[in-house]
Order: structure tokens, then C-alpha cells, then sequence
């Protein structure tokens, strides 16, 4: 437990240095549907899908996330918030491996924070603690709302998304990145 403090202490210091920071993902139709994806609650799951998904991913991230029990809440919330907004998982893996390399801690330049960097100007206006940030189911929640959001702006265009997501739009190179570690890693089916 004392190993986390400072880890958080950290965090609240650099949100309140990093909110000038935050891009201009602010949009309000985005924040209805955080506010709904964080009001929903489980999500339908397939055992034996999860069970596949699970052997397919569990020894890739093993190489990231030595944490057993952070593994397997990362695989289960990707699988679970993949399902529900209907993305590709291995999309959802690629991402975080981009933004973050599977660290939850993870706190950007510009104050994303988290497996999926999410901006932490969400938390505000959702009601929400900073500290949620680093929650794995959150941050999946909120990271995996805020790409759906962007497929459906750009008509399921993954570069013109992921340059959206990144705060990158009108530059290939994040989308590049993310597209790449998703064939060569994060394929699934």
C-alpha cells in the first residue's frame, strides 16, 4: 500500500499542473457517452470467448505486466468493453501498448493519464476522483468510449481515429504506430 502512495501523490501533482494541457477533446456529445459507459453496468461476456481471448493475449502481455492479477483485470476489462462497443480488441491491446506499454501509472506530457491516457479533465465532469484514472476498469471504460466515439466521427476510418484519439489529426505517424503494433502483436482473429 505504501508503494502506491507516492505513485498517487504523484499523480494529483501533476493534474494540477497538466489541466492547461488538456487538448481539445472536450466535446459534450463525448462526455454523454462517458457518463452513460460509466453508469453501464456489466457487461455481457461469452465464457468460452473469453477463455480463447485469454490463452491468444495472456503470454504476449506476460512479457509487459509481471502483475498476474493486473493481467487478467487488463484482458477481462479490454475483452469486456471490446465486446460491448463492438471494437477490435487487439485495437483496444495495440492502443494501450502505444499510449502507455500496459502501465497504469502512466502520465503523459500533456496530463493523460493511465493505460489509456485519458485526459483528466474527464474525471471532473464526470463526477469522478483523478485518482480514477489509474482504476483499470475506468480507464478501459473511458479509453475504449473515447475511440469508439472517434470511429463513429470518422465512418470507422482507423487512421483519421487514431490521429483523433492521439490529439494527432492530420498526421499519420501515432496511427502508423498503433496499426503496426496491432498486426504484429495484438492480432486477434
Amino acid at each position: 500500500m505504501g508503494f502506491y502512495l507516492p505513485r498517487l501523490l504523484l499523480l494529483c501533482c501533476l493534474f494540477a499542473g497538466n489541466l492547461a494541457w488538456a487538448d481539445r477533446q472536450q466535446d459534450p456529445e463525448l462526455g454523454k457517452l462517458l457518463r452513460q459507459a460509466l453508469s453501464t453496468g456489466e457487461c455481457f461476456e461469452d465464457k468460452y470467448e473469453q477463455q480463447v481471448w485469454f490463452m491468444a493475449m495472456e503470454p504476449q502481455l506476460r512479457r509487459t505486466v509481471k502483475n498476474q492479477a493486473e493481467r487478467v483485470a487488463i484482458l477481462n476489462h479490454v475483452h469486456c468493453e471490446a465486446r460491448r462497443l463492438k471494437l477490435p480488441p487487439g485495437l483496444v491491446m495495440a492502443v494501450i501498448d502505444v499510449e502507455s506499454r500496459f502501465d497504469r501509472w502512466a502520465v503523459s506530457s500533456a496530463g493523460a493519464v493511465g493505460l489509456m491516457q485519458v485526459m483528466p479533465f474527464w474525471p471532473k465532469q464526470l463526477g469522478m476522483g483523478n485518482a480514477e484514472l489509474v482504476h483499470i476498469p475506468q480507464n478501459i471504460r473511458m479509453g475504449c468510449t473515447i475511440l469508439r466515439f472517434y470511429l463513429d466521427r470518422e465512418k470507422g476510418d482507423y487512421t483519421r481515429a487514431l490521429a483523433r484519439y492521439n490529439g494527432s489529426v492530420g498526421r499519420r505517424d501515432y496511427a502508423d504506430k498503433v496499426l503496426g503494433r496491432l498486426a504484429t502483436r495484438w492480432q486477434y482473429r
